[in-house]
């Protein structure tokens, strides 16, 4: 097997611009900052608790769903690994999911083994059509959908995921990584297919919108009879106290969740604008990233010139992506810097 490739990761120097991963350009809230001064040696001395009582309520009170409907993970790549796990026993060993898309999918399969159906988007213009009829067809053991998607950046109609989740007999995963990234009370616009649908789980991350990547948390949003399975595979404590406490803090400050995913938002149209005006080609988006296509065939080059520059962005070297470029939004500032590097070297 190839193995997961993530972003590169230069060490943390000074000139160095990190455009590769999607992290937040913004700091996390401040209340998570003064939480993470009071942590005390008792918390550290102790196991947290394994099935998360009290982040899982804070997640609950936020979005509205009952308790029991969550389960916490060491970041949602966790979750992927409990759900493919819990899903790869017996006769039945398959993953399915449109292409191109989060590459860890591929891997999970690899390692269970599982046999993997990979379906092509279709592409018109700059849209991207989800292969429905394939993907019910596959009927795999867990279908894996990524909305909005990466590294594509688009968001797929919930009238498709609805149709998926009433014709699949497997699990649908509807991965919402970027979904803080959609605009307003697009976090909860696909609660009411976890409630309709036992066959269907949200994944969400404290990466990209709380700006928490460093820290390692997610949850999941499914059913008690769906979770039962990953709580039964799952390691005994797999999320560390420290980053449960931060992110009962964090997940409470929705105001300032919602301030900073404003600011990424209004970073992202501009620096579309800007690219656009340099002639690339700009996907339309709704994640804290662009897929671009740059003007000739100048992908894999403009990506090296950018890195002996400081300025790290990403490429990917696989059919259908390795003519374009994703690049992660950061502060005006930082994608002003990056866009003159570009503007000399084209």
């Amino acid at each position: 097997m190839e193995g997961y490739a993530p972003g590169e990761w230069p060490a943390l120097e000074a000139g160095v611009l990190k455009l590769n991963s999607n992290e937040n350009p913004y700091p996390p809230s401040p209340k998570v900052i003064a939480a993470l001064d009071h942590i005390g040696a008792e918390l550290l001395r102790r196991y947290p608790d394994p099935l998360a009582r009290d982040f899982c309520q804070k997640v609950s009170e936020t979005f509205g769903i009952p308790t029991d409907w969550v389960i916490a993970g060491n970041g949602s790549d966790d979750l992927l690994t409990l759900l493919v796990r819990a899903c790869s026993e017996g006769d039945v060993r398959s993953l399915a999911y449109p292409m191109p898309t989060y590459v860890l999918y591929r891997t999970l399969a690899e390692i269970q083994p599982a046999t993997v159906v990979e379906v092509p988007y279709q592409q018109k213009g700059t849209d991207w059509l989800l292969p429905i009829d394939q993907l019910l067809e596959a009927n795999a053991a867990v279908t894996l959908i990524a909305t909005p998607n990466s590294p594509s950046g688009h968001v797929v109609r919930r009238s498709d995921l609805r149709r998926l989740a009433a014709g699949l007999t497997g699990v649908l995963l509807i991965d919402e990584a970027y979904v803080d990234f959609v605009g307003k009370a697009a976090d909860r616009a696909n609660l009411d297919l976890v409630r309709e649908f036992a066959n269907v789980m949200l994944l969400r991350t404290l990466s990209k919108g709380y700006g928490l990547a460093g820290l390692r948390l997610g949850f999941g949003i499914a059913q008690p009879g769906l979770l039962a399975g990953l709580l039964k595979v799952k390691d005994s404590y797999n999320v560390d106290a420290i980053a449960l406490k931060l992110g009962e803090v964090a997940i409470a400050d929705q105001a300032y969740k919602t301030e900073t995913v404003q600011k990424v938002i209004a970073a992202r149209k501009q620096l579309a604008t800007e690219l656009r005006s340099l002639g690339f080609l700009v996907w339309p988006s709704s994640t804290n990233f662009l897929l671009v296509k740059p003007p000739k065939d100048i992908a894999r080059s403009l990506q090296a010139a950018l890195k002996a520059k400081g300025i790290m962005i990403r490429y990917f070297n696989q059919p259908e992506l390795d003519d374009k470029l994703r690049i992660t939004v950061g502060t005006p500032a930082q994608n002003a810097h990056m866009v003159q590097a570009i503007s000399r070297l084209l």
